[in-house]
């Protein structure tokens, strides 16, 4: 009877230490992204809602910034106030054109630009034309001179 008792005991703290795990550990690990990351991620989405379709940014005869890009990028996320500042300095004079690796709809842009990582930069003329692809995290000033130069 002691026996059943004791393990009785066990398996109720058991229970209780697992469920408290389940509990604590997601809000511990949310806890362990940094402020920068959370805050790039707040970012990116944001970005992605402002951008302008891909179909409109090829049609309107001004050069384009395309990124590649997917949610759970942390580099994407770290990029994502470079691009903001540029998109809100620069996007009278430059399309800002934000595709997700992760939605089907863009495998055709992502076989047609190659893209093999995130993030990717294509910088597009006027007229389309593909001038120079960027990969990772670029510094803006390079990212600033390129799109002056487009």
């Amino acid at each position: 009877m002691k026996t059943k008792n004791t393990l009785l005991k066990f398996c109720a703290i058991a229970c209780f230490l697992l469920t408290l795990f389940s509990v604590v550990y997601p809000a511990y690990a949310l806890s362990l992204r940094s402020p920068s990351s959370l805050t790039g991620l707040v970012e990116l989405k944001h970005l992605a809602k402002q951008s302008l379709a891909y179909n409109t940014a090829l049609k309107n005869n001004k050069p384009t910034l395309i990124e590649f890009y997917a949610y759970w990028c942390t580099t994407c996320q770290a990029m994502a106030p470079t691009i903001k500042a540029l998109h809100d300095s620069q996007s009278s004079q430059i399309n800002f054109v934000m595709l997700n690796i992760d939605d089907p709809k863009w495998s055709e842009q992502i076989q047609h630009y190659n893209v093999m990582s995130v993030p990717q930069f294509t910088l597009l003329s006027p007229q389309g034309i593909p001038k120079k692809t960027l990969y990772g995290k670029v510094p803006k000033a390079v990212l600033a001179n390129l799109l002056q130069q487009l």
